[in-house]
């Protein structure tokens, strides 16, 4: 979402051809879509017509969405609340596969002791990563999620967590968890696998309660509701 811009740079340009025809919902949906083909991720069918509410729900965004720190139990119920099941969970965060932790987020797992989860040459790495327990929030120190195959989505995730070599404690215990374990070895062993899952969860979350039919409006900017 720090990449905003560029939904209202779609936006801007659908307008132009289609005047009040697609809503930001959607155009945010197609976004991360097409994000995850580019990132070498499976190509997803998502369907369209959702509509843009005329109210903020960031409060209920932040009790709905798990925290960078939540245990597995806490990410399994929120996602479960909203009808994602287990094996779309543990897909899901493969999207971990990609992108990086800034060492603000890990710096518990490494200091004063190194989490006794971690396997200790990972540690030892995430410490030259991360060489301080209180980093400046504002500065940029971070580790990649996954250091062979950083900007692609595939199973390497799965791999690495088998490994001990999860950044997050969810990533941790996602490996370690009965009821997750399973599907992560599943993922490990067979990437289309993993990427017909991660389709589907994908799916499932792009389909979580949308605005339709004559609900909502579909806003001429996504960073205001219309004014009637």
């Amino acid at each position: 979402m720090r990449n905003f811009k560029y939904v209202n740079t779609i936006k801007a340009a659908v307008e132009e051809e289609c005047p009040l025809t697609v809503s930001c919902a959607d155009i945010i949906a197609l976004s991360a879509r097409d994000g995850i083909s580019l990132l070498g991720g499976p190509s997803i069918e998502m369907k369209t017509g959702r509509r843009d509410s005329k109210q903020s729900y960031a409060k209920e965004v932040e009790d709905l969405i798990p925290n960078h720190n939540d245990s597995i139990f806490v990410v399994l119920s929120r996602f479960q609340a909203i009808g994602i099941d287990v094996e779309a969970t543990v897909a899901l965060l493969g999207a971990h596969s990609v992108g990086r932790v800034h060492c603000v987020n890990l710096v518990h797992r490494l200091y004063p002791t190194v989490d006794t989860t971690l396997d200790p040459a990972h540690a030892e790495y995430l410490k030259r990563r991360c060489p301080t327990p209180n980093p400046d929030p504002k500065a940029v120190l971070y580790s990649r999620n996954d250091l062979k195959t950083p900007m692609i989505i595939d199973n390497n995730y799965y791999k690495n967590i088998l490994e001990h070599k999860g950044l997050l404690l969810v990533d941790e215990e996602l490996a370690t968890d009965s009821r997750t374990a399973p599907y992560v070895q599943k993922m490990a062993n067979d990437n289309q696998y993993f990427h017909q899952q991660f389709s589907r969860a994908i799916q499932l979350l792009s389909e979580t309660n949308p605005l339709q039919g004559d609900q909502g409006e579909i806003r001429k900017d996504c960073r205001y509701l219309n004014v009637d």
